[in-house]
């Protein structure tokens, strides 16, 4: 039961990890840091889009325009932080 637990949240980290580094490659392009027309960087952002959009697009449909301002990641990173800490701190110990 303790490894599933640990597969749990290491794909729930990951997930994490995934929507940090797509909000942060946005910045970079929308800054002009980067080119999205370099072959390395329109590659590590396709699949970052392709892996965060699908958690993204539901919530972007609900929340309200913002004028330009994408809350969605923060929402969905605090919501991956809750369900971490309640895997290990509530359901975890009372299956124990």
């Amino acid at each position: 039961m303790n490894a599933l637990f640990i597969l749990i949240d290491a794909v729930l980290g990951l997930i994490f990890w995934i929507i940090v580094l797509s909000a942060i490659m946005s910045w970079l392009i929308a800054l002009n840091i980067v080119n999205p027309r370099n072959q390395f960087v329109g590659m590590v952002w396709d699949t970052l889009v392709r892996l965060s959009e699908p958690m993204l697009n539901p919530l972007r449909r609900v929340l309200p325009n913002l004028g330009g301002i994408d809350i969605s990641p923060i929402i969905v990173l605090l919501l991956i932080s809750f369900l971490r800490n309640l895997l290990w701190w509530d359901i975890r110990p009372a299956l124990m």
